[in-house]
């Protein structure tokens, strides 16, 4: 499941050109010194990474939490669907809703933060950069979020929220070097690969909710009484 976030960040970073390819652009790197622009952009990827992980803790508690009333695979199945739902669903479905008011109001002064930072070349800004456009609303990581939380474990969340970063990382790196490393027609064509994949990390984690006794893939539940007899054995 795991690997599934690294596939998913490499698949997806395609997308990430589109949503963050122009911040990636804009970033103030040093284009007299290859080797401080190198510096400068490992910064600004640290500080998107920082912000993966961080929020890949948060929704990984989340999960725990959902776990402990029992329910573990139960998320997983439901997390899975919700997944296959949300790539079937047209992307602006959600917009408009007042609910989600709140979170656009912050992610304006995200925003405007970030158009600050753009303006600054010092080490602090690159990691500041990036750490605030790891938190710009991007569906792809929520998709991420979901697989994350279904891990119900909040090491094991922001494990897997980091390792959807790096998956990003080396394409996002080859546009600041190459701005036309690939051309529209290529891009879109490889667009369409990420849907399909995300479907099937949501039928993998359908199956692992089903227990069906497939080793790392779906491994079959505890049975309860051995549950509460290892509580029992732990008990003064």
């Amino acid at each position: 499941m795991l690997t599934s976030a690294l596939v998913l960040g490499i698949l997806g970073s395609l997308h990430c050109l589109g949503m963050c390819g122009p911040i990636a652009f804009m970033l103030p790197l040093d284009q007299t010194n290859n080797i401080k622009k190198t510096a400068q952009l490992s910064i600004y990827h640290t500080g998107r990474l920082l912000a993966y992980g961080t929020i890949g803790l948060i929704f990984g508690f989340l999960g725990k939490g959902l776990s402990l009333f029992g329910i573990q695979q139960k998320l997983s199945i439901g997390i899975g669907i919700l997944m296959i739902i949300l790539v079937l669903v047209p992307g602006n479905f959600l917009n408009g809703h007042r609910i989600f008011r709140p979170i656009y109001s912050l992610l304006g002064k995200a925003k405007s933060k970030l158009g600050t930072e753009l303006k600054k070349k010092t080490p602090d800004a690159f990691l500041t950069i990036g750490f605030l456009n790891g938190f710009l609303p991007c569906g792809l990581v929520y998709m991420a979020l979901l697989g994350a939380t279904a891990l119900a474990t909040p090491l094991q969340g922001g494990l897997y929220m980091v390792l959807f970063g790096l998956g990003t990382v080396p394409l996002m790196s080859a546009v600041v070097y190459s701005k036309g490393l690939f051309r529209n027609s290529i891009r879109a064509k490889m667009q369409k690969l990420v849907p399909v994949f995300v479907v099937i990390i949501g039928v993998l984690f359908i199956v692992r909710g089903l227990g069906l006794g497939i080793p790392y893939v779906s491994p079959k539940p505890a049975p309860a009484h051995s549950v509460t007899a290892a509580i029992e054995c732990h008990q003064p």
